[in-house]
């Protein structure tokens, strides 16, 4: 199999709408028109709930993961760097994803998939990160924002190649600028928050 079927394959494999149709079968409503209208596991959350939310979190991760991982190994011409070409056709299938008129995500999940197969430990440090500050303010956009941030350098401490700190910083910047309106609302004090909600 050619590495431009397997890039075309790992864009549509990153296209597919987790969210948009976890929220069709769950309960027949077009995500796009619930909450902030974002395709992402986030929106789905505040939506439908943690259990609708859960498989469309582990699916936006898979989404990632995987033609990152295998299609090197499928290639018939592996080259290590085509990976990153895979990953990065995949985000951009989830942000911008054909099959709902170029709507999706803000990449984070799909893009924490890539580099759990290009670089598990600084995925797993930005978990740490998402997590803590998680827990610490229930807002999700400054979980994301903050891991997102984290990535290219806990990339770089672990001495990855720096074409894969480069992606780390593209992947990082995009996502950045993907919660502009997230730090606009977090800058007027608007931004919703899980441990807000529960104190009202």
């Amino acid at each position: 199999m050619t590495s431009a079927l397997l890039l075309l394959a790992a864009y549509l494999l990153g296209a597919f709408p987790s969210s948009y149709v976890v929220a069709r079968l769950v309960r027949g409503i077009d995500l796009r028109q619930h909450g902030s209208g974002n395709l992402g596991a986030t929106n789905a959350y505040r939506v439908l709930g943690w259990q609708a939310a859960t498989p469309v979190f582990i699916l936006d991760i898979l989404k990632g993961w995987f033609p990152t991982f295998f299609f090197p190994r499928w290639d018939a011409a592996p080259d290590w760097r085509w990976a990153l070409a895979y990953g990065a056709a995949a985000i951009i299938g989830h942000v911008f994803s054909v099959y709902v008129r170029f709507k999706g995500g803000k990449g984070v999940a799909t893009g924490a998939g890539v580099f759990m197969a290009l670089a598990p430990v600084a995925v797993l440090i930005g978990l740490v990160v998402w997590g803590t500050l998680l827990f610490l303010t229930g807002t999700v956009s400054i979980a994301s924002i903050a891991a997102a941030a984290v990535l290219p350098i806990a990339v770089w401490l672990l001495g990855a190649p720096a074409i894969v700190i480069g992606l780390a910083v593209a992947l990082s910047a995009f996502v950045i600028y993907a919660h502009r309106s997230n730090i606009r609302r977090l800058m007027r004090g608007e931004e919703p928050s899980f441990k807000r909600k529960a104190v009202h």
